[in-house]
Formats: structure tokens, sequence, C-alpha cells
């Protein structure tokens, strides 16, 4: 078992660790960093300066009545007091404008490593907890950046100052006013172990709650036909309440400790007065450094309570920070060839050679898979729920890597090939067909080189002109999230349309047509035959019209490739296939 002061101590050296992992962003900007403590230690001498100059000023001109000193002594505590604000403008614009800087770095790094993470890390992680990390972690490290490290920095150095001025004025009523250090530096010890425990908590409730809602909202349609609001809104009640329970038991600990800071002040206060009342009366000290010291006392504990709120702000950030470099860490990464390979365009053809597969390392997937597939020809897949099917489509667009085996293009592996000439050749069309919130134009294009003939060709090619044309600002008409206010044959024909715009050598349709109604099936059917021409094209579908125009069908059953042939070999073999024919389409034969 490991006890308490073990486990203290790794969570103290987790910090130090994460600390100089973030550091590593400041270094683009270390002049301004560097030029901010240099006015930090300027800014932080001038507080502790002002009451010397009053004690100064009450002890010299004061008491002696001396109104032209007493003018230029105000004089000078007012510059200096203007000379501070300035200083302190600078440094916290400085700081705001270096912290805003490297949360944009932190937040593009993270956004740029999640591209790179591989379906099987996606597939496994929810959406909203991949938010939370670009989004709430990332705030949550905006306070440290932007002046948490600074003013930590310069509240220690005036502290350094304040009892520095307090020992050159009077040593003895320095180590008076400052007896009361245990009692201050054991409660603020215990609020340092309570509040870190809870602010990771509350990372991850905040992370848990995200992923609730985003796939609670994705998913309303289905809650609402099967009234399960109730129960969601339940589920939703008991998050936020765990939420609140840790919110609450952080305000309680903040409730308590900062009036233990006003009392222990206060006691500090009073020893001051205590002290300083007899030595006025006789004569051994003056009024100016009674009124001094108790400006010192005041002031040594508002560094104290910056301090612990800046010690919270920094834990809020390790606990941030602790979720983001576990993201980062992630090597969950495609590996791919950096160097272009000169991959432009399929030559001769592509093939599966002895490919296994398994997506949980235990249970294949896809066992042994051989076949070729000859450039400028189609081929359907088909096969039972479960066969494998979309998996072969996976492997081939690399979205996982396969176990054994090989998938060679023009006879080179795949993994030979840089990724990004890979999928600039191939087309995937979906049967569950993503939209984004943008116009459709920008649905067909995706953010690629393009002119607006091109896209309206695209459309007409694969008869989607007629219901854009038919929307009230036709291509420029902006697409509800999803593709909401779409029908699910819109939705597919302008998938067809990004499909033929991308202009690929190989194109794959992935139960494509499983979503489009008779009559759209009729109006693209023709088209279809434009979007597959000088293709290369793998059908994963259902639909006997697109089967029959294969030049040859491969048969998946549990993970293997049981016959391949075409639509007449296969039913007159009187398999797999045939048994799937009678089941599937006999209706539609009839």
């Amino acid at each position: 078992m490991i006890n308490q002061q073990q486990k203290d101590d790794e969570i103290k050296a987790l910090d130090w660790k994460l600390i100089k992992r973030l550091f590593v962003f400041l270094k683009p900007y270390r002049k301004y960093v560097i030029f901010a403590l240099f006015i930090t230690i300027l800014t932080s001498a001038l507080g502790p300066l002002r009451p010397y100059l009053t004690r100064i000023a009450i002890d010299k001109y004061i008491a002696t009545s001396n109104l032209s000193g007493l003018v230029e002594i105000i004089v000078l505590i007012t510059g200096t007091i203007l000379f501070h604000g300035i200083m302190q403008f600078l440094m916290t614009y400085l700081m705001q404008w270096v912290g805003q800087k490297v949360l944009l770095d932190i937040r593009l790094n993270l956004f740029d490593h999640i591209e790179k993470l591989n379906f099987r890390f996606l597939d496994k992680n929810p959406v909203g907890r991949l938010v939370t990390r670009v989004t709430n972690d990332i705030e949550g490290l905006n306070e440290m950046f932007s002046s948490g490290v600074v003013m930590i920095i310069a509240d220690c150095l005036l502290i350094v100052w304040i009892v520095g001025f307090m020992f050159f004025i009077n040593w003895q009523l320095s180590l008076i006013t400052l007896s009361i250090l245990p009692l201050l530096i054991l409660s603020t010890s215990i609020f340092r172990k309570k509040v870190r425990s809870i602010f990771r908590g509350i990372r991850l409730n905040v992370a848990k709650m995200n992923s609730f809602l985003n796939e609670y909202l994705s998913g309303i349609s289905i809650i609402k036909l099967f009234n399960r609001e109730s129960d969601k809104s339940n589920e939703f009640d008991s998050i936020n309440s765990e939420n609140r329970v840790l919110w609450v038991r952080t305000v309680f600990y903040y409730a308590s400790f900062f009036p233990i800071i006003e009392i222990i002040s206060t006691i500090s206060l009073g020893i001051v007065i205590w002290y300083t009342a007899g030595n006025i009366l006789s004569g051994l000290m003056t009024i100016g450094t009674l009124i001094a010291f108790l400006q010192y006392t005041e002031m040594f504990f508002r560094p104290i309570r910056d301090l612990t709120e800046k010690y919270t702000t920094l834990q809020s950030a390790m606990a941030a920070a602790e979720k983001i470099f576990d993201l980062l860490d992630t090597d969950d990464i495609t590996p791919q060839q950096e160097q272009p390979s000169d991959f432009l365009g399929l030559k001769s053809g592509i093939e599966f050679k002895d490919v296994s597969f398994s997506y949980d390392g235990e249970k294949e997937v896809l066992k042994n898979i051989n076949f070729f597939v000859q450039k400028g020809e189609t081929v359907a897949i088909v096969g039972a729920t479960g066969s494998g099917k979309s998996t072969l489509i996976n492997l081939l667009l690399r979205f996982y890597d396969y176990d054994s085996g090989q998938i060679l293009i023009d006879g080179r592996d795949i993994r030979s090939i840089n990724l990004t000439e890979l999928r600039s050749q191939i087309s995937l069309v979906m049967q569950d067909v993503f939209l984004f919130s943008r116009s459709v134009s920008d649905n067909i294009h995706l953010g690629k080189d393009f002119n607006n003939d091109d896209i309206r060709k695209s459309a007409l090619a694969v008869g989607a002109d007629s219901f854009i044309e038919g929307l009230p600002d036709q291509y420029d008409n902006e697409v509800m999230e999803r593709g909401s206010t779409l029908s699910s044959g819109q939705r597919q024909l302008i998938s067809f349309a990004r499909a033929y715009f991308n202009k690929p050598d190989i194109l794959i349709l992935d139960e494509a047509t499983s979503n489009i109604d008779t009559e759209t099936e009729r109006l693209i059917e023709s088209s279809l035959q434009n979007l597959l021409k000088d293709k290369t094209s793998i059908i994963i579908a259902h639909r006997l019209s697109t089967i029959k125009r294969a030049n040859k069908i491969l048969v998946l059953h549990h993970g293997q490739v049981r016959e391949i042939g075409t639509h007449k070999e296969l039913l007159e073999n009187g398999g797999i296939y045939s048994k799937l024919y009678q089941l599937q389409f006999q209706n539609l034969n009839n």
C-alpha cells in the first residue's frame, strides 16, 4: 500500500513535471516573458516603498511641521503610485497577450494531434470528452499563462520586499509580526491539499457531462420517439448533482480559509499595536513606524491571499494539463510514409493478399482474404451483417492497419504510400452521409480548389442539380447540422456529387444507395454510370441493379471470401450468394 505522504510526493513530482512541459510552450515568447519578469521585479519593489515613504513623511515632515518637505514627499509618493500603475498595466497587457498566443499554440497542437489519431482510438473515446480537451481544458490554462505564473512570482517578490523593508525599519518588531507564520503555513497547507483533489474531480465531471450532452443531443430524435426524456433528465440531474457537490465542497474550503486568514491578519495587527504602543510612549518608536508597520502587515497578507487564489488557479491548470498531455501522449497514430511517394493514380490494380485483421486483438474479423481488383473493374462485395464487408474498406483506406498479409496497389504495400496521396485518389460514399453546417457548395468541394462550374457539373453528373436548384439559395443554401433539413436521398445525392468532384481513381460505395427511395434511385441510375465510368470501383450494396453491374462479386462469410464470380455464375452455383439473392432480391425480381 502507498501511504498518503507517498501519494502527495507523487502528486508534487507530477506537478513540476507538468509545469516544465507547459513552459515549453512559452519558449517562442521568452523575450516577452523576460521583459514581463523585469517589470514584475520593478513593480514588486514599488508597492512596499510607499509605507516607507509614508513613515518618512510623518516622522520627518509632519512631526516637525516642515510643509515644503511634506509637499515634496507627497509628490514623490504620487509619482510612485502613477509609475506603479503604468508598470502594472504594461505587465498585465503583455502577459495577457503572451497567454492568448500560448493558448492558441496549445489548442492548434492538440487539434492537429487529434486529427492524426487513428480510428481505433476515435471509436473508443466519446466525442464530448475530446471536445472538452480542446475547449474547457485549454481554457483552464488561460489564467495560468495570462497572469498566474508572473503574478505568483510578483507576489513572492512582494513578500520578500515587504519583509526586507520591515527588517530595515525595525528587526525586533519584524520578528514579532512574523511570529504568526507557522499558523499561516499550516492553514495554507491544509487548504492546498483539499482543493487539489476536488479540482481534478471537477475536470472529470465536466468531461463526463460534455460526453453525455453530445450523445444525448445527437440522439434526441430516438429519445423523444421512445419517450425516454424523463430517464435522461434524471441521468443528467445525477451528473449535475455530482458537479454541484464538488463545487459546494470547494466553496466550503474557500469560505473557511479566507476568514481564517483574516483572523490571523487581525492577530498580527493586534501584536503590532500592542508592542509599539509601549515603545511609542517610552520614545523608542515613532508614530511613523507604527503606521508603516500597520500598512506592511496588511500588505503582507494581501499577496498571501492572492497566492492562495493563484495556487487554486495552478491546481485547476494542473488538472487540465494532466488531461491535455494524456491526450497528447497518446500514440495511437497511423504510421505513414511522410515523404511523397509519387503515387499519382492507379495503374494496374488493387490486391488483398492473405489479409487478416482483428479489432480487439483476439477475435479475427477477416481471415486470409485474397482477391484482385483490376483497374477499371467494378467489384461488388456482399455478405451477411458482420461478415467483414465494411472492414475491408476500412483497411484499404487505412482507417485501420491490417494485422497480417498485404494490401497492394500497383504491387506496392499501401503502408509505403504517403497517406495523403493514397486518400486523395479514393472517394468514399457511405450509407450514413455526414454533411457539415456549411453551404451545399462547401459540402461538395470540402475546401478543395474549385470553381462554380466544376461544382455544377458534378451535381449535374449525378442528378443532384434539380433539387439543389430548387433550394432557396441553390448552391449557396446553408445546410443545417448533419443535413437535418434534407431528405436521406438528397443528402446521398450531395455525397455522390462530392465523390464525383474529387475525380478519384478509386471509388468506394459502402451501402451508398440503401437510403435512396425507388424514385430517387431511378433518377440517379444513369448518373451512377457516369460516377463509375473510368473508375476502379468497390461496391458494398444490396441493390440488385448495382450488384448486377459489377464485373465480379465477392461473397464474404464469417470474415472469409467464400465465393467469387459474376452474378450469373454465382446464381448457377447455388451457393451462399444464391441463397442471399433468394432471401433479399426475389421480391424485386418478381
